[in-house]
């Protein structure tokens, strides 16, 4: 089975004198026209991932008449991309397991089969704009952000609540929203004049442990008081929250606390690099905020 875009996916009903169903094929996976393809149906107007069974066949439309066939023109990702999965993919599965949604409820929402969905998360795929809108509206979030259009801008640019409440968070919600581990920021003194660092970290006996180098900036927070900030932003809904701790940071020395620092680590450094330097960071001091709607 081949198709070009703009061409009639047809599966014809096996119950006799019953009506099939067709749709507009709207994105075609390979160069040479075979399935998979993106339909959208005529009767629900949705588009999903099909892979053709022996009753479905194509009908093609009207073309006009050229001296060279049309090409076939295939979504594919984009070059000097890792084809599996794609970045789109990771981004969406990213945003659905934050907002603790499976693929089946997901799709339901967006009005499209899990199939399609799975194939989106793990493959270099290049959805439609109107289903790329879809889902952007269940998970909270843009299509421009979907396709990482907003990855070089600072986050807080979106819209702020009508009515916003900055309210105090208590020393167990702030133990609590630390303890998911990620990625937070240490400010420190060094002989060029204060900075602040981001780094992955770890929460480990109630203390902030992260992996850095000898020689870096991170490292110049050993023997001294430090701030370690970790904050999360939603844009899509104007709220958010950031933690502060207060403490004195030390070297990492003994080696069974190392191994066990290093087998817990729940991601390796997004700087990459060899960072096998852990600085523990003993809170003296925990204060956080959030932000919610004032009728909340």
């Amino acid at each position: 089975m081949r198709a070009e875009l703009g061409d009639r996916l047809v599966v014809e009903s096996p119950t006799t004198g019953a009506a099939g169903r067709d749709g507009e094929i709207v994105a075609i996976r390979h160069a040479d026209g075979t399935p998979p393809y993106e339909v959208r149906w005529s009767d629900t107007h949705e588009v999903t991932l099909v892979f053709p069974g022996p009753d479905a066949h194509v009908r093609g439309a009207p073309r006009p008449r050229v001296s060279e066939p049309e090409p076939v023109r295939p979504r594919a990702a984009p070059k000097g991309r890792t084809p599996h999965p794609g970045d789109i993919g990771r981004r969406v599965a990213s945003e659905r397991r934050n907002r603790g949604l499976t693929r089946e409820e997901t799709a339901r929402r967006a009005g499209m089969a899990p199939e399609y969905l799975a194939y989106l998360e793990e493959q270099a795929a290049d959805p439609t704009a109107a289903c790329l809108a879809r889902l952007a509206g269940v998970l909270g979030t843009t299509p421009v952000a979907l396709r990482g259009g907003d990855i070089d801008l600072p986050p807080g640019r979106g819209q702020a609540l009508l009515h916003p409440r900055m309210q105090d968070l208590g020393p167990d919600e702030c133990r609590r929203l630390l303890s998911a581990s990620g990625v937070g920021r240490v400010a420190v003194s060094t002989p060029r004049g204060p900075a602040v660092v981001p780094v992955n970290y770890e929460v480990v006996d109630e203390a902030i442990a992260y992996r850095t180098a000898p020689d870096s900036v991170p490292a110049a927070a050993v023997g001294s008081e430090v701030a370690f900030e970790v904050d999360h932003l939603d844009e899509a809904t104007g709220q958010g929250w950031s933690v502060l701790v207060v403490g004195s940071a030390r070297v990492v020395t003994e080696a069974d606390a190392v191994r066990r620092l290093t087998e817990s680590a729940h991601a390796s450094p997004w700087a990459g690099g060899e960072r096998e330097m852990w600085v523990s960071i003993r809170p003296t001091r925990i204060t956080g905020r959030r932000i919610t709607e004032g009728g909340q």
